[in-house]
């Protein structure tokens, strides 16, 4: 997590700061939950309430004699509170802290990320509708096949983000669980009411059941969640990098005035945005394994969990958060050039219809196998030898047993291609 690839609001989820204010509140909340159960005097609470406090660089110091943060945290905490801060953490472990401060944490990061897929996916809907009669040459192995619209591309980068979306809430209902059943869940010095009035406070579930954690499947389905994301964000940066070819300059980055491409080649105008959210997709990826590796710890818990719940929760939440809203700017100021693509499509003389002529040619008669034969043949010519398609086929004789001039010239024709992007968009989009 560096400045340059992180937004204010996001990393400070993972400051020192927040952490902290967390864990202070999960005390204060099972005190009070403590107090009505009897367990500690009610006057205590309000003494808490009055003096708690924390000092973050205090905290820090505490624990270079400690060596354990929890501790060092709640003794810079009775240093504020006085003599009633003895009453915190009662039958409480560690965990019963961190495990519940990082779910609280994870769903503060889900709700900043699901705001970041809704942005991109208001950003795509518009430019869909914008570019759904924008034809342009489909490609398939990197070749050209048959025609669609740029809009159709764009819808379909929207229902994917749809998909997305709906994976993230499922995956923050699912990590949005809390835990203060003490040092293996089986609840010994606190009764299970204290748990569920904490994790209610503080919008989580309680877990169900724990060992001394909240279960790791949790996290690593979250994390496997940014993944998926995080492979749509690149799988759209990798095609405005394809389109964006000097060769094809189908769409281009937004250039802005002053801009530099290359500190060599004064005329460079590269795409470093998607390039960039390339890379950062990978570190959110990164993330995807080690979560998994978290799972199977040993008996009621380890701590090899720890370390790379430090580096990759905030890690990847902030990288992701920003690669979203890279590319929510990049998608919004993405230059389109309809004449390219309309010229692109027109490279290969008429090959983009070949699958008309095959099925109008078995629907006149001929196998399947003779009429590919047939077509296969006509449009090697154009491959080898840069002939034009039609005029091919308007000369093969084993093509005029079957069809007419007539037949042949009708099947060239964009609008064959193009005649149920209607249906597409409103299953996409809805009635709009």
């Amino acid at each position: 997590m560096i400045p340059r690839y992180s937004r204010k609001e996001m990393a400070s989820i993972w400051d020192e700061e927040n952490k902290f204010s967390i864990w202070l509140k999960i005390e204060i909340l099972a005190a009070e939950a403590m107090a009505e159960h009897g367990i500690i005097p009610k006057d205590a609470v309000t003494k808490i309430k009055a003096g708690a406090g924390f000092d973050v660089e205090r905290i820090n110091q505490i624990e270079k004699e400690t060596r354990h943060d929890v501790i060092a945290f709640l003794t810079n905490v009775a240093e504020h509170a006085g003599q009633s801060a003895r009453y915190l953490h009662q039958g409480m472990t560690s965990s019963d802290v961190l495990d519940t401060c990082l779910s609280v944490q994870l769903t503060q990061a889900a709700d900043i990320l699901l705001s970041d897929i809704d942005r991109i996916m208001d950003i795509l809907k518009k430019r869909a509708f914008e570019h759904k009669e924008t034809v342009m040459i489909g490609r398939s192995h990197g070749i050209h096949a048959e025609p669609t619209t740029f809009g159709l591309k764009l819808a379909l980068w929207h229902d994917e983000m749809k998909r997305n979306r709906v994976r993230l809430e499922h995956a923050r209902t699912d990590i949005a669980v809390g835990k203060i059943s003490g040092a293996v869940g089986t609840f010994a010095h606190l009764p299970p009411d204290i748990e569920t009035y904490v994790c209610k406070k503080l919008g989580l579930a309680p877990a169900p059941v724990s060992t001394q954690i909240i279960q790791r499947d949790r996290h690593a389905a979250f994390m496997s969640c940014l993944g998926l994301i995080a492979s749509t964000m690149e799988k759209i940066a990798v095609e405005i990098r394809h389109l964006q070819h000097t060769e094809v300059s189908e769409v281009e980055e937004y250039f802005h005035a002053g801009q530099k491409g290359s500190s060599a080649m004064p005329h460079k105008r590269n795409p470093v945005l998607s390039e960039n959210i390339t890379g950062l997709a990978r570190i959110v990826r990164s993330a995807v394994i080690p979560a998994m590796e978290n799972i199977p710890l040993w008996h009621e818990r380890d701590i090899s969990h720890s370390s790379v719940e430090r580096m990759i929760c905030p890690d990847a939440t902030v990288t992701l958060d920003f690669g979203l809203n890279r590319l929510a700017g990049l998608l919004e100021k993405l230059i389109v050039y309809p004449e390219n693509m309309k010229k692109n499509l027109n490279k290969l003389s008429g090959l983009i219809h070949s699958q008309q002529i095959l099925l109008l040619l078995t629907q006149k008669g001929a196998s399947r196998e003779l009429a590919y034969r047939y077509v296969q043949k006509n449009a090697m010519k154009v491959w080898e030898h840069g002939a034009n398609f039609k005029d091919q086929l308007l000369e093969d004789k084993d093509i005029l047993e079957y069809l007419t001039v007539d037949d042949i010239k009708s099947q060239f024709d964009l609008a064959y291609h193009l005649k149920h992007v209607d249906t597409i968009f409103k299953r996409v989009f809805g009635g709009v």
